[in-house]
């Protein structure tokens, strides 16, 4: 199947999961973060991209949060299509498949820190690790677990607040860059040993990663 879309990207395929992702590079007059998805869910289930219906708003709540609800096309099997993109600068980062719900976060690898900020954005755990990197190194790192959070909290949409720092995930590096929430909360049930955060390359100084759910 081909990307109908006339922006410099790449097509990557998350083994398994049944997940499509496309990473673009756009200019000033890129397409928008919708175009991109459209073609993408467009190209994997063969219906022209202005077909493609997104809806935003929650389907619990009405509130626009979360992944998008693709309520056209529908699957073969007649379910839904799960699918989700972020955004950060010239670059967005699409994702969709027909198994699991996704989730795409994206995040810049930004020098200097805010104490406050991360500790409500990470475990304990996670904070060690950051200490212990070399300080060139702990950016990029950072970004990669907060985008793997990112992600994860856009996958599972409506849901009660969870607070970022009580979620632990593997250390990126550590783990082939295929991710596991390795503390979780009593929230998520015992689905999160099937999580799987998928990180993809993405152009500048950025990190971006897709969670897929159990």
């Amino acid at each position: 199947m081909s990307m109908d879309d006339t922006a410099d990207g790449e097509l990557i395929e998350l083994e398994q999961s049944g997940v499509r992702v496309f990473v673009v590079a756009r200019g000033r007059r890129g397409p928008g973060t919708d175009s991109v998805l459209r073609r993408l869910v467009a190209a994997g289930s063969g219906v022209p991209a202005g077909d493609v219906e997104l809806v935003h708003a929650c389907e619990v709540c009405g509130a626009r949060h979360g992944r998008p609800v693709v309520a056209y096309p529908l699957t073969p099997s007649g379910g839904a299509w799960f699918a989700d993109a972020a955004v950060s600068g010239d670059a967005i980062v699409a994702a969709a498949g027909t198994r699991r719900p996704v989730g795409v976060g994206i995040e810049s690898a930004v020098a200097g820190f805010d104490e406050v900020i991360d500790e409500a954005a990470f475990h304990t755990s996670e904070l060690a690790v950051l200490a212990g990197l070399d300080p060139a190194r702990r950016p990029l790192v950072r970004a990669i677990l907060w985008a793997r959070k990112s992600a994860l909290l856009r996958a599972m949409g409506h849901t009660a607040f969870i607070e970022p720092s009580r979620l632990a995930v593997s250390t990126p590096g550590d783990d082939d860059g295929v991710g596991r929430v390795e503390r979780s909360v009593p929230e998520f049930g015992p689905a999160w040993r099937e999580i799987r955060f998928h990180d993809v390359p993405v152009p500048g100084n950025r990190a971006a990663s897709v969670a897929v759910l159990g």
